[in-house]
């Protein structure tokens, strides 16, 4: 049974930091690109950030860029975000999630293996 796991989410102060996890057990996601999804309250999920299957490619959506990173080990099937000068508007439910290809996507149903999600509160 395949599982994603997310970790490290929490409250935060404006202008602070949060590293998400994301550990994927039940079978190796080293072949497929992996990526970040969040969801604010009345809002429905929106591309964060994601990565291809070697590491060697990110994409961002803008309202990330220059502040969240991502990152993989693909030796320890764990993906990772970064995120720093966090703001009140970044608040949601982050969620990772598997690709079905190789290659960055960015929609939501280009994805095929979802975790449960972490809260991330940004207070201003």
């Amino acid at each position: 049974q395949v599982q994603l796991a997310e970790s490290g989410g929490g409250l935060v102060q404006a202008g602070g930091s949060l590293r998400l996890s994301c550990a994927a057990s039940g079978r190796t996601f080293n072949s497929y690109s992996m990526g970040w999804f969040r969801q604010a309250p009345g809002k429905e999920r929106e591309f964060v950030i994601a990565i291809d299957w070697s590491g060697g490619s990110t994409s961002y959506a803008d309202s990330v860029k220059g502040r969240f990173t991502i990152s993989r080990d693909n030796a320890k099937n764990t993906v990772y975000l970064q995120m720093n000068s966090l703001k009140p508007e970044d608040t949601a439910v982050y969620y990772c999630a598997v690709g079905r290809w190789r290659t960055i996507r960015t929609m939501v149903d280009e994805y095929n293996y979802w975790g449960q999600g972490t809260q991330v509160t940004v207070s201003s």
